[in-house]
């Protein structure tokens, strides 16, 4: 659904009103900043980038001026694309039928902060929850790699990250207590939604109601440090990475990159070129008994840094963030494919041998491990191949090379029957057929 010039100059008029001129843009500029993300990691994605361009684009200041905008939005029939701070990258904030983008970095406030629980806006940063939760003895149950991106765009967009050992993903419903909506309807309110209630807005890019504030679950503060081990071969590493991420208690994060890969981040005496390098955010009384298991495996310890700070560094260090300083590296193109299970550790070579050059970055999980396998970018078709060889060696996988919806598919398209009739919220990233197109899914 396209809007007319008429409809977004009487929206643009109306929402001036409300947020005042710093709060609207319709300049060019504006708009295609406001239209990208990260999508441009995945050259599948690149290969059709721009995929869409905003008409306008809104900075709601807070909650309830998120309900208010959304409101005036539909009243005009403009659709409404939600965006965080952009960090996502497979183009979930990307307006693919134009209209508004909903820019909610301005709603970024920390609201209350209680026994077990934190209340923030949409806009927020992870890092700021996670200082106001330190500074009241308390820290968040995990927060992305990327530690600037905002709750909203987190809990719409993202799944898991540092403290998903312990606490599985913002999916599992220990992580979110209760969110207040909006739903796109013309005089719309901020919806209040606790515990089972919540969960259908998670990880749903906003296409059944747009989150405008959240409240997640904290639990006491723990001290962390950070801890870095080198070893002669990327075998040797994944060796132990399940091992250190089984300690008691639970480590934060653990990680570990081939030696090509640990070659291509930022310099740092900590991770050595030539080795296979492994991170991780420890609980300091788990020190010696990871260094005992790092150098059994014929590793060493290279630095063991204290706090929030260095444990952040290794933060972004972590999950796709290694892919990203791979591709920066060289002029080659790569890409990357979310890999999951045993295998990753038991038929390491043969997962390797999936993609030509294919290199392996992986994470310690409660259950197992999981990882970004990453080569040179051929064609999307020889991308989709090698799903299968995945599949037939074990390995579960989940492509980054899309925009739609691929959690709870039906229960979406149900609940956004209801809560978004004119179908405004963020359009085109459900499916549209019976099935999720290829290579969604985890399989």
């Amino acid at each position: 659904m396209t809007a007319s010039p008429d409809q977004i100059a009487a929206l643009e008029a109306e929402l001036t009103a409300l947020l005042g001129e710093r709060g609207v843009t319709t300049e060019l500029r504006g708009r295609e900043k406001a239209s990208l993300d990260g999508a441009k990691m995945s050259p599948i994605l690149a290969e059709q980038l721009p995929l869409g361009l905003a008409d306008i684009v809104a900075f709601p200041a807070n909650a309830e001026q998120i309900a208010q905008t959304v409101a005036a939005a539909v009243r005009h029939g403009v659709s409404v694309t939600p965006r965080g701070k952009g960090t996502g990258n497979y183009g979930q904030a990307i307006p693919l039928e134009g209209g508004l983008v909903l820019d909610m970095s301005k709603a970024r406030a920390v609201v209350e902060v209680g026994d077990g629980y934190l209340v923030a806006e949409a806009g927020t940063p992870m890092v700021v929850i996670e200082q106001a939760a330190r500074e009241a003895g308390q820290q968040i149950l995990m927060y992305p790699s990327t530690a600037q991106s905002s709750i909203g765009g987190f809990l719409s967009g993202g799944s898991g990250g540092t403290g998903s050992i312990k606490h599985g993903s913002n999916m599992s419903g220990d992580y979110v207590l209760a969110l207040d909506v909006v739903y796109a309807s013309p005089d719309a309110q901020l919806v209040h939604l606790e515990g089972a209630d919540a969960q259908p807005y998670v990880h749903t890019y906003g296409t059944a109601g747009i989150i405008a504030r959240a409240t997640i679950a904290l639990e006491p503060m723990q001290e962390w440090v950070g801890f870095y081990a080198s070893f002669p071969s990327f075998a040797d590493a994944t060796s132990v990475i399940r091992q250190i991420g089984w300690l008691e208690p639970t480590p934060r994060l653990v990680s570990a990159d081939l030696p090509r890969i640990a070659d291509a981040l930022p310099d740092d005496p900590a991770i050595p070129k030539g080795r296979a390098s492994l991170r991780a955010i420890l609980d300091p009384a788990t020190i010696e008994a990871a260094s005992a298991l790092v150098e059994g495996a014929g590793g060493r310890v290279e630095d063991v840094r204290e706090g929030p700070q260095a444990t952040v560094k290794i933060s972004m260090l972590s999950y796709n963030h290694p892919i990203e300083w791979l591709q920066k590296s060289t002029d080659e193109t790569y890409f990357h494919v979310e890999v999951s299970g045993p295998a990753l550790v038991e038929r390491l070579d043969e997962v390797h041998q999936v993609y030509p050059g294919a290199m392996l970055h992986i994470e310690a999980q409660r259950d197992h491990p999981i990882g970004m396998l990453a080569a040179p970018y051929v064609s999307a078709e020889e991308v989709y191949a090698g799903y299968d060889r995945l599949t037939a060696i074990g390995v579960r996988f989940h492509s980054p090379h899309q925009w739609f919806v691929d959690h709870e598919v039906e229960r979406t398209k149900a609940l956004a029957a209801t809560t978004d009739p004119e179908g405004l919220l963020n359009p085109g990233k459900i499916p549209l057929n019976e099935t999720v197109p290829t290579g969604v899914k985890w399989a």
